[in-house]
Parts: C-alpha cells; sequence; structure tokens
C-alpha cells in the first residue's frame, strides 16, 4: 500500500469517526513532502504513520501486578489470561470488534495496518536486531471483542518485565508505545513493596518517563493492595511505594491503590474492609475519568507531534544533515590530498629518473624521443584523469557508506537515508544546502507550524472560555 492510498484509507475513517482530524491529515501530507524533497523520509513511508489516529491507552508492569485481571475487569469479559506466572509474554492491542467473543490475529494485522501503534514494527525490529522482524508474531497479537468500554480507543498489554527471554526487544517496543499513547498505566504489585527486589523494572518503568516532555500521561497504580487489609497497614504500604519511586527520581507522583474486587483477600474487618473499599472506588473513579479524557488529549498529541515533526526537521534534522555533509567534504578533500602529495612526489621521482637518462640519448634519437614523449604522455594524462575521476567516486560511495552504517548504528536512520540522498555521483560537493531545503520548503513548514497553532487554539477556544462570559451562537 502506498502512502497516498494510506491516506485515503485513513481519511475515510476519520471522516465517520472524527472528521476535525481530516485536515490536520493534510498537514502530515505536507510535512511528507519536506522529507521527501530533504530525503529525510523514504518515498514508501510517511510521518503519519508514526503515531496512532486513535486514543491509545497502554498498560506496562511486571508480570505479577495484576494488569490483566485489571484489563477483564476493565472490559467486562475475559479477554486476557491471568495467573501468577508470565503466561503472556505478547503485546496484546484491544480493540473493539464486531463480535461478542473475542477474536485473536497475529501480529501480521497489526504490523500492516495504518491505523494501529504498531504499524511497520517488523522493519524497526529488524533495524535493530537481524531476522527478529520475521517473529513478530512472537511479539504482538490483535484481540477484538464488542465492548463498549473500547469504543474509540485503543488498549495495549504489555508482557510482563521480569521474564528476560524477550527483554530488549520488550524494552525497544515499550518505549515505542510510550511515545505513542495518550495514557500510560504503570502497574506495580503490592505485594512486593522491596525496593531491592524492584530496583530493575523501577529503573525501566520509573526512570525513564519521568524526564519526559509528556510525563503528566504516565500514571502509576499500586495493584493489588488488598493484601495491606489484614495488617491494616494501607498508609504504610503507601508510603514505602511512594519513597520507592523517588529513590528513583519520582518526586511528587500520584499514585493510585486498586484491587480486583473478585479476587479481593481482605479479611474479616468491616470497617476495614469499608475503608479499602472507599479507597478503591475513589481511585478507580479518578482513573476512568482520567481515561475518558484521551479522546480530547488524543486531538491535542496529534498537533503537537506534528509541530514536533516539523520543528525537528528545521532545526535538529537539517543542521544535522548540513554538518554531515560538512565531514564528509572534508574527509574526502583530505583524503585526496594525502593522495595527490603521494602522486606528485611519485611524478617528482620519475621525471629526475627520465632526466637523468635524458643525457644518454644520441642526437638522431631526439625526434623520435620527442614524438614518442608526446604519445605516452598524452596517453599518460588520459589515463591519469579517468583513474583520478574514478577514484574521486569510489572514495566519496565509500565515506557515506561507511557513515550511513554508523548512524544506522546509532538509531540515525533518517539522516543516515538523507545523508546518502544528499551525495550521489552526479551531484557535486559543494552545494551550500542540502538537497530540496530551499524557500519553497522552509515556507510549507512555517505553514504547518501556522496551522498547528491554529489548531489548537480552535481546540483551546471549543473547550475553554477564560473570560467567563456567555459566548454567541
Amino acid at each position: 500500500m502506498t502512502p497516498q492510498e494510506r491516506y485515503q484509507k485513513l481519511s475515510a475513517l476519520l471522516m465517520q469517526e472524527s472528521p476535525e482530524l481530516v485536515e490536520v491529515l493534510s498537514e502530515y501530507q505536507l510535512l511528507d513532502k519536506v522529507g521527501y524533497k530533504t530525503g529525510l523520509l523514504k518515498p514508501e513511508h510517511s510521518y503519519a504513520e508514526s503515531l496512532s489516529w486513535w486514543p491509545l491507552i497502554s498498560v506496562l508492569g511486571t508480570f505479577s501486578a495484576g494488569k490483566s485481571s485489571f484489563i477483564n475487569g476493565l472490559i467486562g469479559k475475559k479477554v486476557q489470561t491471568t495467573g501468577n506466572q508470565a503466561v503472556d509474554d505478547k503485546f496484546t492491542v484491544i480493540c473493539y470488534g464486531n463480535q461478542e467473543a473475542v477474536l485473536t490475529l497475529p501480529g501480521l494485522a497489526l504490523d500492516a495496518d495504518p491505523r494501529f501503534p504498531f504499524y511497520g514494527i517488523s522493519a524497526q525490529i529488524e533495524k535493530v536486531e537481524q531476522g527478529e522482524g520475521k517473529r513478530l508474531d512472537s511479539y504482538l497479537q490483535l484481540k477484538t471483542t464488542a465492548a463498549d468500554i473500547l469504543r474509540g480507543k485503543i488498549l495495549i498489554d504489555s508482557p510482563g518485565f521480569d521474564a528476560d527471554a524477550q527483554r530488549n526487544a520488550t524494552l525497544r517496543m515499550s518505549k515505542h508505545i510510550i511515545d505513542l499513547s495518550d495514557l500510560v498505566l504503570v502497574f506495580f504489585d503490592a505485594r512486593h513493596p522491596e525496593p531491592g527486589a524492584m530496583r530493575d523494572t523501577l529503573k525501566h518503568l520509573v526512570q525513564a518517563t519521568r524526564q519526559r516532555h509528556d510525563a503528566n500521561k504516565i500514571v502509576y497504580i499500586l495493584n493489588q493492595i488488598d493484601t495491606a487489609a489484614k495488617e491494616d497497614n494501607l498508609e504504610e504500604v503507601m508510603s514505602a511505594w511512594q519513597k520507592a519511586l523517588a529513590s528513583e527520581g519520582l518526586v511528587g507522583g500520584h499514585l493510585l491503590a486498586l484491587y480486583h474486587p473478585a479476587a479481593a483477600d481482605l479479611g474479616e474487618n468491616a470497617s476495614v474492609n469499608e475503608r479499602f473499599a472507599r479507597r478503591r472506588e475513589q481511585d478507580m473513579q479518578a482513573l476512568l475519568t482520567r481515561m475518558e479524557k484521551v479522546q480530547v488529549e488524543r486531538s491535542y498529541r496529534i498537533i503537537h507531534s506534528l509541530e514536533n515533526l516539523a520543528h525537528e526537521i528545521e532545526w535538529v534534522q537539517i543542521p544535522k544533515l548540513k554538518n554531515e555533509l560538512k565531514r564528509w567534504r572534508l574527509q574526502v578533500l583530505s583524503i585526496e590530498a594525502a593522495l595527490l602529495a603521494t602522486l606528485i612526489s611519485l611524478l617528482t621521482t620519475l621525471w629526475f629518473l627520465y632526466d637523468f637518462n635524458i643525457a644518454s640519448i644520441t642526437e638522431s634519437s631526439i625526434w623520435a624521443l620527442l614524438q614518442n614523449s608526446a604519445i605516452f604522455g598524452f596517453s599518460t594524462a588520459l589515463l591519469l584523469f579517468f583513474s583520478i575521476f574514478a577514484m574521486h567516486h569510489w572514495l566519496r560511495a565509500q565515506l557515506v557508506r561507511r557513515r550511513q552504517t554508523q548512524l544506522q548504528q546509532q538509531n540515525e536512520h533518517a539522516l543516515a537515508d538523507a545523508l546518502a540522498f544528499n551525495t550521489p555521483f552526479w551531484r557535486g560537493m559543494f552545494y551550500a544546502s542540502p538537497r530540496g531545503w530551499k524557500t519553497k520548503t522552509r515556507k510549507w513548514l512555517s505553514k504547518i507550524h501556522q496551522s498547528a497553532k491554529a489548531q489548537i487554539q480552535r481546540r483551546n477556544d471549543r473547550y475553554t472560555n477564560p473570560s467567563g462570559e456567555t459566548l454567541l451562537k
């Protein structure tokens, strides 16, 4: 499916469900043109496919934290398998379906559909770990069911962080879904409050998220808190976990306390049970309210992503590309200068040897020598010209390929592609700007910035009214 076909399909779906985002979609198409012109985006890709166009809620945590039980209780049917062991080691995307029964589809269904957050993820995995992209079904699955709570949103249940078999891929994909999500629920198991036992999980789930500009979309949940009911030490358990989170740099983070009522073991003290139930109801209501807001936050996220991408192209990627081209030019010229110096030295040596031997030539052979020298000199010059030309382009290409490999290892895939795009054999080395980076391109980016701000303003007008005055309709 070409980017244009994907845009048409996405536009048709948005017209039915979120028509206000169709205009934003056209700005993504304009951003694609900038990417294609500068080589930062391959023709078969699109910036619109790098995000989820549907509200996305991801659920992360350890395998024993009760994530699956929470999802089953939220949806009202058994969608995920539950247990005290790592029963499911895949990322499961859950969305609304036309059937009451739970339908499970392979990871390929997500990799090939631009509506979902893992579109094209196999290629991304393949870039980091060769051969793993073909094993997509080992990492992903899609489940659908007819449940009202799922209308207009997508849930993602992640595998537990304590399973080591696919840790690297799990962490990489977790970062991917955190980037895409409108709301991230991070679950911890209240039965294991020891910071030492949970240090690795806290490192990846807290340290990786606390410095994000959108860290407010992350909610930390202390699940299965009913285990503290028999000791009646809810405050002590909550305090211990707050300290554990603070030790990893999360200061002032809000921690919700939940448990699954059907599986709760609260003990026999009615007043304690009532207090725990009241706390759970209060925190669950706060969480459900937060989840309902993703519909509004989704449009802000998509517009913000558009503006961020435009800003990154103009102020991050293009300057980096200019530096890469400057570095490449200096390398080519430095190596060629060294080779030229060597060649001049060699020719000087040969000339002295020739000048030394010319004294032994008789007068009668001078004319023949001059004729042969002219032919030899012309042939040598012609051969030397083509050799230098071929060597120059071979050296250019070799330096580009080597630098591309280095950039790809640094996860700078767009920059690596743009470097190759800007250094074909037929393009000179001394252009002041990268290919496609012209006044027209910069105007496109300016238009995108202005459109994004206007889109934000229109949404602010819809949801806010600082003056408190009655608006005329």
